[in-house]
């Protein structure tokens, strides 16, 4: 069994066991939902057998038909309202799970979203965020369900055939046994290797084709075009001759099943023959009424060696997902802080997990309300690591940074209130213009809408579209500029209205001119906010109240503008340079 990849991989799970219990209810009535339906289409065969080969004798009493007739027609009403229910319950537990399970995968996504790419390859985070989920979801509907009914089938048969004979119940025993635990692990174990092997091979082929084609004039030039196709050729047959040796071991394997199934049928004919004696007549209905109480768990029996052999698909998912880092314990306190607020950072230092490099050293600083604050660096000086800090999405690996003497990683999703933010790109959702800008508020009338629109000058060429404030908004919000995005952004901080506010360097990627109308907004309509507005040029900079220049993880400058202008040299050499004097 140590063998099976799925059960090693489950030995430290941390991501399906954990909602096996949370909804442990849900999922034991959809279990026996499903239990009851095969019992129900059992019922019914094992009643309507009876029935049909008594009603080919002469019943001497007419409730001998009678009785039949009634339980055929009630498992016949009960098999697919129970299977109806079933579907209901296991996908609606399924549902609810994966929300969840969602959600956990998000939040613990959320945490290297910084440097997502230093990370994951582009194909990881699409897996990550797609495949892998579906995976999970079918190992509970495809597999862990279908398993778990057929357990429950498998010890009411072997303990009401043992009732009424204990052999029997014993040959039941080895023959379900059989047919429920040996085939699907003999499939795990055979077909397993061999889908890895067919997974290495598609891989190899892939790459090589890939590689090949985009080099394909040197094959040329070198005249070795045979020696490529014949290199081609080759992967393309063991990809194709491990997946001819799996579909000919699931053939045999299906014909093995199938005959376990005909074993289980012949001894319940010569059990049923020999238990009810009598003359042929009566021993009839009886043989008749358990052979076909069979068939119906064909279809759960069947399943289960293909249900089973899935799991090796599954078992990259889940150890994919267990490699990723727990998602922080949401905050459980209702933490409420008045105004005026004032934000400390002090002796502040970071690295990110499972790395050496520190890319803050001792950062401190003091923040007053309403002041503007600009924090300004080249490219991975740690600037943007500094914004997630202040936001309290990542958590300092020593020091503090407080709002009011509250660190802000403990507030949690209420940051939000306190801090709003706007980011370098700006994302517009596939809805009504708006639903996004209530994004900010969802309790925000239309006029409320409106009003933010004009203060960020985008109600005039708003009111020019067909559909107004009901415009759909294309994917991503390609529709409109870089620089009415950011207004949008804007629109929906105000209407929000936090009193501290985070310029993560919001006109990255605009001209220039674009961008001056931007910043003029920003200061114009955040006026009496705290503004820390994190940049790597100056544009804009004599608005600030205080500068803060960072390299390598360490404050370098720090001064008023004009302070600076006049004290330091470097300040006036980066101010030249950035205005391209």
């Amino acid at each position: 069994m140590n063998k099976i990849p799925l059960l090693k991989a489950m030995k430290h799970d941390r991501w399906v066991k954990p909602f096996l219990k949370r909804y442990k209810w849900t999922l034991v009535l959809a279990i026996t939902l499903g239990i009851v339906t095969f019992i129900c289409a059992s019922g019914l065969m094992f009643t309507a057998g009876y029935l049909i080969s008594k009603s080919a004798t002469m019943p001497f009493n007419i409730l001998l038909v009678y009785v039949p007739i009634v339980l055929t027609r009630a498992f016949g009403i009960f098999r697919p309202v129970t299977n109806y229910f079933e579907r209901l319950v296991s996908h609606n537990w399924v549902f609810k799970m994966t929300s969840a399970f969602r959600k956990k995968l998000y939040d613990s996504l959320e945490q290297d979203a910084v440097f997502f790419n230093s990370k994951y390859r582009i194909g990881d985070i699409l897996g990550l965020l797609s495949e892998d989920v579906a995976h999970i979801q079918n190992l509970y509907l495809r597999t862990i369900f279908p398993m778990l009914v057929a357990f429950g089938l498998y010890a009411i048969i072997v303990i009401g055939m043992g009732i009424i004979s204990p052999l029997m119940g014993l040959l039941m025993l080895i023959l379900f046994g059989l047919i429920i635990i040996a085939v699907p692990v003999w499939s795990v174990l055979v077909n397993g290797a061999r889908q890895q092997l067919e997974k290495q091979y598609t891989n190899t082929l892939y790459a090589d084709l890939t590689d090949n084609i985009m080099g394909i004039t040197d094959w040329v030039f070198a005249g070795r075009s045979a020696d490529y196709l014949q290199h081609y050729n080759k992967s393309e047959k063991n990809v194709l001759a491990s997946q001819k040796a799996m579909k000919r071991f699931e053939h045999w394997r299906d014909f093995i099943l199938q005959v376990m199934i005909l074993l289980v049928v012949v001894s319940l004919i010569v059990w049923g023959a020999a238990h009810f004696g009598g003359h042929w007549g009566g021993s009839a209905n009886w043989i008749a009424a358990f052979v076909l109480c069979v068939f119906p768990l064909d279809e759960v029996l069947s399943s289960l060696p293909a249900a089973a052999q899935e799991t090796n698909v599954y078992t990259d998912s889940l150890k994919r997902l267990n490699e990723l880092p727990q998602p922080p314990a949401p905050s459980k306190a209702n933490i409420e802080i008045a105004a005026p607020y004032h934000l400390k950072i002090t002796d502040v230092y970071y690295r990110y997990p499972k790395t050496e490099k520190m890319i803050l050293r001792g950062i401190n600083l003091d923040v007053n309300p309403g002041e503007k604050l600009a924090i300004l660096g080249r490219s991975g000086a740690g600037k943007s690591t500094l914004a997630s800090l202040i936001r309290g999405d990542r958590k300092p690996t020593s020091g503090t940074v407080t709002l009011n003497n509250v660190p802000t990683g403990e507030f949690g999703d209420e940051i939000s209130n306190y801090i709003g933010i706007v980011h370098q790109s700006p994302y517009l959702f596939h809805t009504t213009i708006l639903n996004n800008i209530r994004l900010g508020n969802e309790d925000a009338t239309e006029d409320q809408v409106w009003d933010v629109l004009e203060r960020v000058g985008l109600a005039a060429m708003i009111r020019r579209l067909p559909k107004g404030l009901h415009t759909m908004v294309d994917e991503a919000g390609l529709r409109f500029s870089g620089g009415e995005r950011h207004r949008l952004s804007l629109a929906r901080i105000l209407l929000k209205d936090a009193p501290i506010i985070l310029l993560d360097e919001p006109t990255v990627g605009l001209d220039p001119v674009t961008e001056e109308k931007v910043i003029e907004t920003f200061m114009e309509q955040l006026q009496g906010k705290t503004l820390i507005w994190i940049t790597h040029h100056l544009q804009g900079i004599e608005m600030m109240d205080q500068v803060v220049f960072i390299e390598d993880g360490k404050i370098s400058m720090q001064g008023s503008p004009a302070e600076l202008q006049k004290t330091n040299e470097h300040y006036r050499a980066l101010k030249m340079a950035d205005e391209g004097i």
